[in-house]
C-alpha cells in the first residue's frame, strides 16, 4: 500500500475508533455497580459487557463501509473454529481494557488495524476517557478529541519515539497481567523504573516518547496488539518476538494468539 494511502486509511480508522469511544463513554458505569452493562465472563475468564458488544457492532459497520469485502477478525465475534483469513484482513478490539473500564479507570481503548502479508500497515487507537486518539500509517500522529468526541485531520500532531535515556529505560507493564517472567526481565534489563498501565495505551505512550519499552511475556491475542504495533512502527519503534523477529499476524494455527514480545521505542535495542 502506498504511503499516502496508509495515512489516509489510518485517519479513517481514527474517526471510527473516536466514534466508538464516544459510545463507550456514554455507557460508563455508575460507581454503584455494573449490572446494567450485563457484565459476564467469557470461557477464557476475561470480562465482556454490553459496551464491548455495542462498540464492536458500530466498528464493524464502519470499517465495512471503508474497506468493503475485506475480512474482519474482531474479538467479541471471534469464532473458536479458527477461521481462514486472507493475506489482507482487519483486526478489531472494540474495548481493550474492559476491566479498567468497569473499574472507572481511564486506561481503556478502541483498536483497529489493517494487516497485509502478516504486518500491520495502518492502525488507530482511541483512549476515550483521556480524550485522545493515535493513528499510524506511514507516519504516526496523535490528536486531542473535540469536545463532542470527534476527530478532525487538522487536530493531528506528529509523534515519534525518543532517544534512549542515558539514565536507563522507562518500562511500561500490564496493570493486570504482570507475571514472574516479566518481573525477571525487568530486573535484568537496563531499566530505570516501570509503571503499570492498562490496555494498548502502552504502545501509544512509547510512540509519543513518554516511555521506552513494554515487555509482555504472557500470551495476548492478535487484536490486542496490531493497532499498537502499527502506531509504534510508524513512530520509529518496533515490536519484536523473543527471538528478535518482528511480531507477525494471521497465525491461524495458533488460534491468532501471540507469544511473548518486547515493544521497543528504538529498534532494535540489545
Amino acid at each position: 500500500m502506498e504511503m499516502k494511502a496508509r495515512d489516509e486509511l489510518a485517519l479513517a480508522f481514527g474517526r471510527i475508533v473516536s466514534e466508538a469511544g464516544n459510545l463507550i463513554l456514554s455507557m460508563r458505569p455508575a460507581e454503584e455497580g455494573t449490572a446494567e452493562l450485563g457484565t459476564r465472563r467469557k470461557p477464557d475468564g476475561s470480562l465482556v459487557c454490553r459496551a464491548d458488544l455495542e462498540a464492536e457492532a458500530l466498528v464493524l459497520a464502519r470499517v465495512a463501509a471503508v474497506l468493503p469485502g475485506v475480512a474482519i477478525l474482531a474479538e467479541e465475534s471471534f469464532a473458536s473454529a479458527r477461521p481462514d483469513v486472507p493475506d489482507r484482513f482487519l483486526l478489531v478490539d472494540p474495548l481493550d481494557g474492559t476491566r479498567e473500564f468497569l473499574a472507572g479507570r481511564a486506561d481503556f481503548t478502541v483498536n483497529i488495524a489493517l494487516i497485509e502479508a502478516g504486518d500491520p500497515v495502518a492502525g488507530a487507537i482511541a483512549a476515550p476517557a483521556r480524550h485522545q486518539v493515535y493513528v499510524g500509517g506511514a507516519a504516526a500522529f496523535t490528536a486531542d478529541l473535540a469536545p463532542d468526541g470527534t476527530l478532525t485531520a487538522g487536530a493531528l500532531r506528529p509523534i515519534a519515539t525518543r532517544s534512549v535515556p542515558a539514565t536507563g529505560l522507562a518500562a511500561l507493564v500490564s496493570r493486570s497481567h504482570l507475571d514472574g517472567k516479566t518481573e525477571e526481565w525487568l530486573r535484568h534489563g537496563d531499566i530505570a523504573g516501570f509503571a503499570r498501565t492498562g490496555s494498548s495505551l502502552k504502545f501509544c505512550l512509547i510512540a509519543r516518547g513518554e516511555a521506552d519499552v513494554y515487555p509482555r511475556l504472557a500470551p495476548t491475542m492478535e487484536w490486542d496488539t496490531a493497532a499498537g504495533q502499527a502506531i509504534l512502527n510508524a513512530a520509529g519503534g518496533a515490536v519484536l518476538t523473543l527471538d528478535g523477529s518482528r511480531l507477525r499476524y494471521g497465525k491461524r494455527d495458533l488460534g491468532f494468539k501471540n507469544g511473548g514480545f518486547i515493544a521497543w521505542g528504538r529498534k532494535p535495542i540489545a
